[in-house]
């Protein structure tokens, strides 16, 4: 899979990569002849007292010195770019591919593991990349080839480095074998690590206000400790691996010496051998610690590389049409049209067997108790999940017909937990149409209720806001959120029960104004209080995803036990009464 990921994303660094192959065999092919110029230079300049030997030989040695050097600036420079450039390109693939998931697919995979593989696994990807450049192609060739000019100098102390890469070459794949799963394990460490910080995170109110401090402490400290343990596993076999093969290199290092002794006494061979055979011995080991380091990256580079590979196969479930319609002939008009859904695996559909039709000027409100599928509904509409029966259609034409930024443009939603970006008052408000201009953004915070507080925040449309809108309360995020849908305009709008972090008096004074501005529109107002939505054209009562009821609340309180149930139960008996006995 490591591979694979590289050869598909190094592609289009070709002639780079070329380039870095090139350069590093100058470098390694310079590095290969020093040692037998050095030996030329002892046998028939030092030991012959041959002075002019010494500089011919000697100014040719500076001159590949210098070769060696310039190649393996311009192989490092290179090697980085090149790395760099794949990292910044792999993250910007699993974005993009992020962005086109719908809800099932973020929900598989989980926010805090999308984010560890977006950057902790792409980062590792890009550290193997940048040690391979730098060591991939020089290091076998330098050893092969030290073994191969050994084998020139003397054919029977080669034997040495021949068992001496035999020998480190079990060792590594005895350690990479051990290596390999534990990397795996630690990938899925750090995705629990993030996923329990951004739950402690996001929820330390709730964790505070129920006292739960110590219990999600020793949470976190177990976890954290599971995870260090298996690092120190891992830690644990790499310390053990360069001493390992240092003890190996020494070990016939000494025999080598040992043995070219006896060689040199015997007359077998010359001092310049000797000398070219330590050097040669020398290189050896330096490939060896260069390899030692890509190997012990290689394991968790190949995991963090299928967790990639993962999310850049996966197929969004919500396909974009082949050839996408702009707009609709019936322009802000909803139809449903035995609509159901069912989530993956399910025994039960959520949603089934929902008509449901509005038109411009139309306000239809959807009622229902916690789980009776009302946010479901509006995620179908918007297209973020596909529904598995019926059809959806907006302005006359399928939702699975449209271009997907057309469909945004047309449908502006309000969520249930409104979410504010890290940036500006005017930044949040221009984020689905960025050429508003500042009375268009004041115009709609005067909507919402939301100048007043605007204004007095420092700089007002330009003032901070924290990433979630974190430094606000809830009341003004929501009412921030709904300017937001405001400023774009479209011709149909979807409120998923956005209003409930409102006051009483707040509440009133924004749907006054709201009314007005968006009367020619479509809306569609989810909530699970009766008194907001009590006075719209139509109200469509759902439980346990199938409708139960449509009507005006006056012609529900007669007709509908289910609507006349949640009525009773939250409007005060004045109210249930003088609503239920009106004509």
């Amino acid at each position: 899979m490591l591979i694979r990921l590289l050869r598909a994303r190094l592609r289009p660094y070709g002639r780079s990569v070329t380039l870095l192959v090139l350069l590093q065999l100058v470098q390694v092919l310079a590095t290969l002849l020093l040692p037998m110029f050095g030996a030329a230079v002892i046998d028939n300049g030092v030991v012959k007292a041959d002075t002019d030997y010494i500089w011919r030989i000697g100014g040719v040695m500076l001159v590949v010195a210098v070769a060696q050097i310039a190649c393996a600036i311009g192989a490092v420079n290179l090697g980085s770019r090149t790395s760099m450039a794949l990292g910044r390109d792999l993250r910007s693939a699993v974005f993009r591919r992020v962005l086109d998931f719908s809800a099932r697919e973020v929900g598989r995979f989980g926010t805090p593991s999308l984010i560890t593989r977006t950057v902790n696994d792409v980062q590792q990807v890009q550290a193997l990349a940048q040690s391979a450049f730098g060591i991939a192609v020089s290091a076998p060739i330098m050893c092969v080839g030290s073994v191969l000019l050994a084998l020139r100098q003397d054919v029977p102390l080669s034997m040495f480095l021949v068992a001496i890469v035999v020998v480190i070459a079990g060792v590594f794949t005895l350690v990479l074998t051990r290596m390999s799963p534990w990397y795996a394990l630690m990938q899925q460490r750090v995705d629990q690590v993030n996923r329990m910080l951004r739950e402690q995170i996001t929820g330390v109110r709730v964790v505070r206000a129920f006292v739960r401090d110590t219990h999600e402490r020793e949470r976190f400290t177990r976890t954290n400790a599971e995870m260090t343990a298996l690092s120190l596993r891992v830690a644990r076999l790499i310390a053990m691996m360069l001493p390992l093969v240092m003890m190996v290199m020494n070990t016939f290092m000494v025999g080598l010496i040992w043995f070219g002794a006896r060689r040199i006494e015997a007359g077998s061979m010359q001092l310049g051998s000797l000398s070219a055979f330590l050097s040669y011995l020398g290189l050896i080991l330096m490939s060896v610690v260069m390899v030692t380091f890509v190997f012990l990256a290689a394991p968790r580079a190949r995991v963090s590389a299928e967790r990639i590979q993962e999310v850049l196969d996966t197929e969004p479930s919500v396909i974009a049409p082949a050839t996408p319609v702009h707009s609709g002939s019936d322009v802000g008009r909803l139809e449903l049209r035995a609509v159901e859904f069912r989530y993956p695996g399910a025994e039960e559909p959520v949603l089934r067997d929902i008509d449901l039709t509005a038109g411009p000027g139309e306000t239809v409100a959807i009622l229902g108790s916690t789980g009776s599928g009302k946010t479901t509904l509006l995620n179908v509409l918007l297209r973020l999940f596909d529904r598995t029966g019926g059809s959806v259609l907006v302005g006359g034409v399928d939702v699975r017909a449209y271009d997907a930024d057309a469909l945004s443009r047309t449908i502006g939603f309000v969520p249930q937990k409104p979410y504010l970006f890290s940036g500006t008052v005017a930044s949040n408000l221009r984020f689905g149409s960025p050429g508003a201009t500042d009375e268009e953004l004041w115009r709609a915070l005067e909507i919402v209720q939301a100048r007043e507080f605007v204004e007095r925040m420092p700089g007002g449309l330009d003032a901070r806001i924290a990433q979630g809108g974190t430094n606000l309360s809830g009341g003004q995020r929501q009412r921030l959120s709904i300017a937001r849908t405001l400023v774009r305009r479209p011709d149909v709008y979807l409120f998923d029960d956005c209003f409930s972090a409102l006051d009483y008096a707040t509440d009133a004074a924004l749907r006054a104004a709201l009314t007005p501005e968006i009367s020619g529109a479509t809306v569609v107002v989810v909530a699970q209080r009766v008194s907001t939505v009590r006075h719209a054209d139509r109200i469509v009562v759902l439980d346990a995803g199938r409708v139960v009821g449509t009507g005006t609340h006056e012609e529900l309180m007669r007709h509908s036990t289910t609507y006349r149930e949640i009525a009773l139960s939250q409007l005060t008996s004045e109210e249930a009464a003088g609503a239920a006995t009106q004509p």
